[in-house]
């Protein structure tokens, strides 16, 4: 039997997993370090994590993998990468690092990446940019050359966490249209980098990897490569793409109107459109997809995310005497729609993009102390997340999305039948949930070379489907208890 490797470079963990090359069937997946991986913050607002700690981590869940599977280097065939979007790595001539990563969530380069915007001018930004450059890639990589300068003149190329991943195993340095949108390096108009972007910043067009494609030999490991992954040389790349775009991949998400969720620490939504129309740029985020052509068919990715979701209903289990999420689910089933008028606004994670970055914090609202116990506030929170989810859509749907089906991952917020039904019953949208995870569809992605993209759906749908949430006829109840929550959600933001 012959296999492709899928990898996943996270900011917690690296998880691996092998698939089948002719079924698609996961054999495995494992994940390295088993404890999270940690973050350097020097300061408040910072988050660095060491390219190389990565690398050995991806040589150790390898290595595990071929043990507890009993697989050898050559039945490996290919390897597909799906990395943590948005981070900066550094490399000299020689191909070292020259300082630690600087990761998705490092909010330091807020300030150039809003100052670029306004300079460069925001309808320029929105039409070619799809985007402000706020604190992505380019702005941490304008911080480096303000704040560190003798490390900016020693730099070669600049990277993102899977090109490096991808440069340890081949020594071959390149990256992907979509990995150059999701650091806002590239010019949508004009189909090219962001020269007037580069120009702004003042940064040199050859700090630019090479571009290939997202999906084909981008290249292939060498002797060094092999020795330290214990992968045979020779063995292609066949994919790479951030983590997002990922997701949506797994779940069978390439064309417009088609949408992925997640929901686990934060929620997304990510919608496939055909339009370059960046009418919510400072709210939604736009990226080329992974099937992204240079064309007017273009597949744009609009990306939402909600901090304050899973990460809300893990506090309240942490701290309502509760033993798990399951009496949680069952203490909320007890309660009708609209939890008796308790109302939770579920932004306790930092500032939401999509309340134009705002930080208003958790609220309840509406409590009796006489009335009202832990079963409402594990309603309330459920119904809370879910409605955040809905905003986010009619944002989204304010900005042309049209879904025409809604395809989620089977992790915490999903596994409820109270969130999903409430999500679906108000877009008035099937919910269809899939068992998959990033590192299992970055494997079959490597597949995707071969360009049968209606095969590798099939795959999914024979090995992946959970169920589907149907959306109820009577919507009723569930409008307006989304209506009293998004009125006071108006009546915070008005003040904040």
């Amino acid at each position: 039997m012959n296999y492709y490797l899928g990898l996943d470079i996270g900011s917690s963990s690296i998880k691996a997993a092998l698939v089948e090359v002719e079924l698609g069937k996961s054999l495995g997946v494992v994940q390295e370090p088993k404890e999270e991986m940690g973050m350097f913050a020097q300061k408040n607002g910072w988050a660095e994590q060491k390219p190389n700690d990565w690398w050995l981590h991806v040589c150790a869940a390898i290595k595990r993998l071929k043990k507890e599977y009993n697989v050898t280097r050559s039945q490996i065939k290919g390897i597909g990468i799906s990395y943590q979007m948005h981070g900066l790595v550094l490399i000299d001539k020689e191909g070292n690092p020259l300082r630690k990563s600087i990761i998705w969530c490092d909010s330091r380069a807020v300030n150039i990446g809003n100052k670029a915007f306004n300079n460069i001018g925001q309808d320029k930004c929105s039409s070619q940019l799809l985007n402000s450059p706020a604190n992505f890639t380019a702005s941490k990589l304008k911080w480096v050359k303000d704040n560190e300068p003798d490390i900016y003149k020693s730099i070669y190329k600049f990277m993102l966490p899977g090109d490096y991943i991808a440069y340890r195993f081949s020594n071959t340095i390149n990256t992907t249209i979509s990995g150059l949108s999701e650091g806002i390096f590239w010019d949508f108009k004009n189909n090219n980098v962001a020269d007037f972007l580069l120009e702004y910043y003042g940064f040199d067009i050859e700090l630019v990897p090479d571009i290939i494609e997202t999906f084909g030999i981008q290249s292939l490991v060498d002797e060094k490569g092999e020795s330290e992954s214990g992968l045979a040389a020779g063995t292609p790349i066949f994919y790479r793409a951030g983590d997002q775009p990922n997701n949506a991949l797994s779940l069978n998400v390439f064309n417009p109107g088609e949408v992925a969720a997640t929901g686990g620490t934060s929620g997304v939504v990510y919608a496939v459109t055909d339009s370059l129309s960046a009418k919510e740029s400072a709210r939604v985020n736009n990226f080329a997809h992974v099937n992204y052509k240079e064309d007017d068919d273009a597949r744009i990715g609009k990306l939402l995310c909600i901090n304050g979701a899973g990460i809300q209903y893990r506090w309240l289990l942490n701290n309502l005497s509760v033993s798990s999420y399951e009496e949680m689910n069952n203490l909320a089933a007890e309660i009708p729609v609209g939890s008796d008028g308790v109302c939770l606004i579920p932004f306790g994670n930092g500032a939401e993009r999509m309340l134009d970055n705002k930080e208003i914090g958790t609220r309840i609202v509406n409590m009796n102390l006489n009335n009202h116990h832990k079963g409402h506030m594990c309603r309330a929170a459920l119904e809370g997340i879910a409605f955040s989810f809905v905003y986010g859509m009619e944002i989204m749907t304010s900005d042309g999305i049209k879904p025409s089906v809604i395809r989620a991952g089977n992790d915490n917020l999903f596994r409820s039948e109270i969130f999903a039904n409430t999500v679906a019953t108000l877009i008035e949208q099937e919910i269809e949930i899939y068992n998959t995870t990033g590192a299992i569809g970055a494997a079959r992605a490597a597949n995707l070379h071969k360009g049968d993209f209606e095969a590798f759906g099939k795959v999914i749908m024979d090995n992946d489907h959970v169920m589907t949430f149907m959306p109820f006829k009577d919507k009723t109840p569930y409008l307006e208890a989304y209506n009293n929550w998004k009125k006071e959600l108006e009546l915070i933001l008005n003040k904040v």
